[in-house]
C-alpha cells in the first residue's frame, strides 16, 4: 500500500505516515502537487482522467510517495502519468495553498513537447492535448473540467500576468 508523509500546520514533517486513502488525522496534512505546463504558444497540456477517475480534464498532479519532497513528487507524477522527464531547475513553484487536510504545491513548467512523444499512463490518463486558454475556459463552462484544477488554472494565470 501506497503511503504519504504527514505535516503540522506549518508544513513541516511530522516523522508519521499514513496509507493512501485513509482518513487524515485532526491537525494533520499531507502534500499534493500539480503542475501546469506551458508551451511557447501559450497553450496549457491537459488530461482527461479515466472513467474510473472522474473521466475530467485536468493538469497533471497526484502525491508524493513517503520520502519524496514535493519536487521530487511532481517529477514522479509527469513521468508517471506522462512519461516525460523533467528536472528540478525547470519547474517553479508559485502557490502553495492550505486546505482541510492537505498543502498543495502548484508548479508552472514552460516545455515544447510533441503529444506522439508523450506516453500515457493507461490506469490514470484517456488522453492529453494542448489548449488554449479559450478552450480550458469552454472545458469548464461545460463542466468537463475537474473543480478543484480550476481554482489552480486560475491562480496559474495570475501567476503569468505578474
Amino acid at each position: 500500500m501506497e503511503k504519504r508523509d504527514l505535516y503540522d500546520e506549518n508544513k513541516q514533517k511530522t516523522g508519521e505516515v499514513i496509507e493512501k486513502g485513509k482518513e487524515v488525522p485532526k491537525g494533520r496534512y499531507y502534500i499534493t502537487v500539480v503542475v501546469w505546463m506551458q508551451n511557447s504558444k501559450g497553450q496549457f497540456l491537459i488530461q482527461r482522467t479515466v472513467p474510473e477517475k472522474y473521466h475530467m480534464w485536468s493538469t497533471t498532479g497526484g502525491h508524493p510517495k513517503a520520502g519524496e519532497s514535493s519536487i521530487e513528487g511532481i517529477i514522479t507524477e509527469i513521468k508517471e502519468e506522462l512519461g516525460l522527464s523533467v528536472s528540478t531547475k525547470e519547474l517553479e513553484l508559485f502557490k502553495t495553498v492550505k486546505t482541510e487536510d492537505d498543502f498543495v504545491d502548484i508548479y508552472y513548467l514552460k516545455i515544447d513537447v510533441d503529444l506522439d512523444e508523450i506516453v500515457i499512463q493507461e490506469e490514470e490518463v484517456e488522453e492529453v492535448k494542448w489548449a488554449s486558454v479559450e478552450e480550458i475556459n469552454n472545458l469548464i463552462d461545460e463542466e468537463l473540467f475537474l473543480p478543484p484544477h480550476i481554482d489552480f488554472y486560475k491562480f496559474c494565470l495570475e501567476y503569468l500576468e505578474q
